[in-house]
């Protein structure tokens, strides 16, 4: 499950960014995932729950955020979302396409109090 390992680096992350803030106490963590990264989100969210009990960040919220694949071709130039695994351009039917979006795999936003 690499899910927990995802989440070990979140907290990671988290912790990092907040311990210049002494006090603050972390609301919600948001982080974008990308369709091609595989993340299965209500396993990353129980790992997370997981990992953070018992700790300053216990009670907080992950935010996942699912991102589309997007792509460009590179034959007509047609950007277009990926809706299955099916990589070919809808435009024009080539098979060059370049990865816009999907591949991500951040924390965007740390609420705290």
């Amino acid at each position: 499950m690499h899910e927990l390992s995802i989440a070990e680096g979140i907290l990671d992350i988290v912790r990092d960014t907040i311990q210049t803030e002494p006090g603050a106490v972390v609301e919600k963590v948001f982080v974008d995932v990308g369709a091609l990264v595989a993340v299965v989100p209500d396993s990353l969210d129980f790992c997370y729950t997981a990992i953070t009990a018992g700790t300053p960040l216990e009670g907080s919220e992950l935010v996942i955020r699912q991102v589309p694949i997007s792509v460009r071709c590179r034959d007509c130039g047609g950007s277009s979302e990926v809706k299955s695994f099916i990589f070919r351009c809808p435009h024009c039917d080539g098979g060059a396409l370049e990865t816009l979006s999907g591949n991500e795999l951040s924390v965007t936003e740390i609420e705290v109090q």
